[in-house]
């Protein structure tokens, strides 16, 4: 498929009490974005407009009901509402039951027009995970939400910095369990995930490295057994599919390998493993991509930063990042 167009891409607010409001109006004032992609706003024009304030933003405000009522133009901020709130009764900084339903609302948007079809790339600001509970929401955070709503088999997270791509076994539980969970079967289910996906994105035959979970990758049982036991038949398992597989690799090289180039991807086995390389790498620069969705869906990595929510003190660049390259890896999957 050839395609030169200009992918939709629909920028959810997050929490209206954290940052968010205001990394979203930075973005829409990058022009940067506006030769990438065609963005707008899902969020509320009041809470918008107090971030424009911060930001010393003039641009014009144009509401729409639908994307397709868009200009996309630079100086001017689309903005799709997804309904009245009392928005003057949200405080910077606070957990709010209300704030927590307004960004459940704005996520729950952006779905609806994704699986309609209308728009083609998702780029989300940071929601509270405490006020989306206190609206019911059971799932811990974006990607749950995304995966569980969409009916998608899988939400498979991958960071992106610089030139480095690091997907998870695990995420959201404790090192113990995690080392648990990184058993042959869920391995080889994220090798075989990552060469779907990556496939797609016209990469061919993507060399897929899998990190070890014990020192020097055991030497060969000093160190530990899971090497040997789950890691080593999970790779070599994904070889016998046909799947360039890698490894395990051990953890302290294998990210500097990837940082050379030796590597497409590297499949991190808990959360703080490839966190910790990629924020290390590039703190600002580190933001998620989820695939498995039926559009793309890219997010920051950063939290609410209620601390210094409406002081003007917010660094942009990972929004924006987060916006560009999900527009570019969809330009990737449909060129």
């Amino acid at each position: 498929m050839s395609s030169t167009r200009k992918p939709v891409v629909a920028v959810t607010l997050g929490d209206p009490a954290g940052i968010g409001p205001e990394i979203c109006v930075a973005t829409m004032q990058s022009e940067e974005i506006y030769n990438e992609c065609k963005p707008f706003l899902i969020g509320s024009v009041p809470i918008i407009e107090r971030a424009m304030n911060i930001n010393k933003c003039d641009f014009k405000v144009n509401k729409i009901s639908k994307p397709s009522e868009g200009k996309f133009e630079f100086g001017t901020i689309d903005v799709l509402e997804t309904g009245p709130y009392d928005c003057n009764s949200i405080e910077w900084g606070k957990v709010q039951k209300l704030a927590g339903q307004m960004s459940y609302d704005y996520v729950m948007k952006s779905i609806e027009l994704g699986m309609n079809k209308e728009i083609d790339v998702v780029s989300t600001a940071p929601i509270h995970k405490e006020a989306i509970k206190l609206v019911g929401c059971k799932h811990p955070g974006h990607t749950e939400i995304y995966q569980h709503e969409t009916n998608s088999d899988y939400g498979l997270t991958m960071f992106h910095t610089r030139n480095l791509r690091v997907f998870f076994v695990s995420r959201h539980m404790s090192v113990k369990d995690a080392c648990d969970y990184a058993n042959k079967e869920r391995v080889l289910a994220c090798v075989e995930q990552i060469n779907k996906e990556f496939t797609a994105l016209n990469i061919k035959n993507p060399r897929i490295a899998v990190a070890a979970l014990n020192p020097h990758g055991s030497d060969n049982g000093l160190f530990g057994h899971e090497e040997k036991d789950h890691l080593i038949p999970a790779v070599q398992a994904a070889k016998e599919k046909g799947i360039n597989a890698i490894g395990p690799v051990p953890a302290d090289s294998v990210f500097h390998l990837g940082k050379l180039g030796n590597y497409d991807a590297i499949l991190s086995l808990y959360h703080d493993q490839g966190h910790i390389a990629c924020k290390t790498l590039d703190f600002e620069r580190s933001i998620t991509i989820t695939f498995g969705l039926p559009f793309m869906r890219s997010s920051v990595d950063h939290g609410t930063a209620f601390d210094i929510a409406g002081t003007g003190k917010a660094g942009s660049i990972s929004m924006i990042e987060s916006t560009l390259r999900a527009a570019q890896y969809w330009k990737m999957k449909n060129q």
